[in-house]
């Protein structure tokens, strides 16, 4: 519970202990909400906590389970809850779903959906089948539509106010489609991700219902304590921590009778799902790193497979080394590699990844998947609203580690990325990054979009605010806004913070609109001792401009101008000796006349943009000499 709530949580706890739930019971609660409302708001955040308990029973006959859970549900919102929402993932995997249709008509169906679902038979569909819901002991009514399961309350639950949700299920785990499953292409039993009946967000914004049609997921931030019985000849792995290891060793397991089912119990603190996966030929690695936390490998054991599995792990050892120093510090004390899945997916604690393919393939689909537990796992944002927060940060974060990893030494790792999006730009097709992650016209646009255009977003970040604070913008970023959902707005105010630069400028259009950056070299001209370099802004979106002027005698310069909007600028960059601030370009002028002190007969070159880290929709004009540059001696 966080601070701001402790005076309100225990006033209305207070209250429900001396009043019976009655109107004689209104008035005092009334008041001691009124008195604890400022504690409420008094940083202006709060968030819901979800704590879980469940014990389901699976048949590995059937593929379904029993299940009985029990939440421990905290309001910490200031307002009063009169229903509650679940998310039942499972319904998605029938004929006739959301999932199902779109898949069917979108543009560019997954290859992994397309009409697979509409063939499903009834044994082969998923579901889940709520047998009764109840709060504090009464059942509730409640109506399932789709994906989503949506329950009346007998009590409205006050703010600060804790209740506690009881229910039984049935579920069947579907054939293997998209991320959970059973039965996967390289023959993983079951990934059981997106399994159980999850408690939906409510934050400032209010309930997040989505329905389960392809891709993100939000969730609230709470405890896990899951007890799975299955047949003894399955080893399991996923999030949180087995709590009792020496119950089910292979001993154990080798000696069992295989009808018999062990109990296989596991803790989570502070997560916000539970994701795990069987099979009775894992093969099971472990590493210790130096910082205590516990690395764990899962794969069909396989001669193939083995050589590649066992190189991965000190590879991940360094990617967990790489990420510590320069994003913020794993806060778990576990984390488990594991083969399952379609592909790769990011869950708590754990990523579900394709085992076969190159040994790079291998590295880089874990490098990724784990990279997510710092921004899907441990920040949170909504990846329905905002889904280039969780995979173009991870995307960037990727780059960066694969390119220490083989040590590739690239002056920009994020080459690629920028090629993907100004593609995309090019072609007519891009939509704003604002845009919700189901709502997108087409698959790629989606991917470049989250992935490609995001990662860039944070590379030209880098470039406007300067290394030194761009580095210490994203540590303090994580260290504040851990296990919390921060929205583009908190992290660009970190950045702000941080750098001194004002960037709303650079938000609002980027993430807001499709316009792009485009800056020419549009005249060089000779004034005898000095040269004028005039630089013409042609596309919509300013950005500040760096210019390199290359001397014959080999000398190199640089010239900065910021944008008049930023307020600020970034500091010389350490080792540039001849670094030159310029006055500020006032976003309206289309052009801006740089005078160097040069003759134009002893300088070699010039170049707008030298590093490359501003993704320009048309760089051909950026270069003297060149035909399309203008040269012209003074009159």
């Amino acid at each position: 519970m966080t601070r701001s709530t402790v005076d309100t949580f225990w006033l209305l706890r207070l209250g429900k202990s001396i009043y019976h739930r009655s109107m004689t019971r209104l008035i005092p609660l009334f008041l001691c909400s009124l008195l604890a409302a400022p504690s409420i708001a008094q940083d202006g955040y709060w968030q819901q906590q979800a704590d879980y308990t469940m014990t389901i029973d699976f048949d590995v006959e059937t593929h379904r389970f029993d299940g009985e859970q029990t939440i421990q549900y905290t309001n910490h919102s200031p307002d009063t809850l009169t229903k509650v929402f679940y998310h039942l993932y499972f319904n998605a995997f029938q004929p006739g779903s959301m999932m199902d249709v779109r898949s069917r008509t979108i543009e560019d169906p997954d290859p992994r959906i397309r009409d697979r679902i509409s063939m499903l038979k009834d044994d082969e569909i998923g579901y889940h089948e709520i047998a009764w819901i109840k709060q504090d002991g009464e059942k509730l009514d409640f109506t399932v539509v789709g994906t989503v399961c949506e329950v009346l309350l007998k009590e409205p639950i006050l703010p600060g106010e804790e209740v506690r949700f009881e229910m039984e299920f049935k579920s069947q785990v579907p054939v293997q489609i998209r991320r959970s499953g059973r039965f996967n292409q390289e023959g993983v039993d079951y990934t059981m991700t997106q399994w159980y009946p999850k408690m939906a967000e409510y934050d400032r914004e209010g309930w997040h219902t989505e329905p389960y049609v392809a891709r993100e997921f939000h969730g609230v931030f709470g405890s896990f304590d899951v007890t799975i019985n299955i047949d003894a000849a399955y080893t399991l792995a996923g999030t949180g921590v087995l709590q009792n290891p020496e119950e089910v060793g292979h001993s154990y397991a080798e000696t069992s009778n295989d009808s018999k089912a062990l109990k296989w119990y596991f803790k989570a603190e502070n997560v916000h799902d539970f994701a795990w996966a069987a099979d009775p030929d894992y093969r099971h690695l472990t590493q210790n790193m130096e910082n205590g936390t516990v690395l764990h490998f899962f794969h069909v054991e396989d001669s193939t497979l083995n050589e590649n599995w066992d190189r991965l792990v000190p590879y991940t050892v360094q990617l967990f080394e790489i990420m510590n120093a320069e994003f913020g510090e794993y806060p778990y004390e576990q984390f488990s590699v594991i083969q399952g899945g379609d592909g790769g997916m990011e869950y708590p604690m754990c990523t579900m990844i394709a085992g076969g393919g190159s040994f790079g393939g291998l590295v880089s689909v874990t490098v990724h998947e784990a990279i997510h537990n710092w921004y899907y796992g441990v920040l949170a944002s909504n990846e329905s609203k905002y889904p280039w927060m969780d995979e173009g940060f991870t995307t960037y974060a990727q780059n960066i580690v694969l390119d220490s990893l083989f040590e590739r030494g690239r002056s920009n790792p994020h080459e690629r990325s920028y090629r993907s999006y100004v593609a995309n730009a090019k072609s007519g097709d891009e939509e704003p990054l604002s845009t919700n992650a189901d709502l997108y016209e087409t698959n790629k646009d989606y991917g470049v979009n989250s992935y490609s255009k995001g990662c860039v977003f944070l590379s030209q970040l880098e470039y406007i605010v300067g290394e030194d604070a761009f580095r210490k913008g994203m540590l303090r970023y994580f260290n504040q806004w851990k296990f919390k959902h921060p929205t583009p707005t908190d992290f660009k105010r970190i950045m702000e913070r941080t750098s001194g630069i004002e960037l709303d400028w650079y938000f609002d259009a980027w993430i807001g609109t499709t316009k792009h950056i485009e800056y020419d070299l549009h005249n060089v001209i000779s004034q005898g001792e000095n040269t004028l370099v005039e630089l013409q802004r042609n596309g919509s979106l300013p950005f500040p401009a760096e210019v390199k002027v290359s001397l014959k005698n080999g000398e190199e310069h640089y010239y900065y101008i910021p944008l008049q909007i930023m307020r600020g600028e970034k500091p010389t960059p350490s080792g540039e000796g001849n670094w030159h601030q310029m006055p500020d370009w006032p976003w309206a002028y289309p052009i801006y006349s740089l005078s160097v002190p040069f003759p134009t007969t002893e300088i070699e070159s010039i170049v707008l943009d030298p590093e490359g880290k501003v993704a320009d929709l048309n760089p051909e004009n950026q270069r003297y000499p060149q035909n399309n540059i203008r040269y012209q001696s003074a009159p």
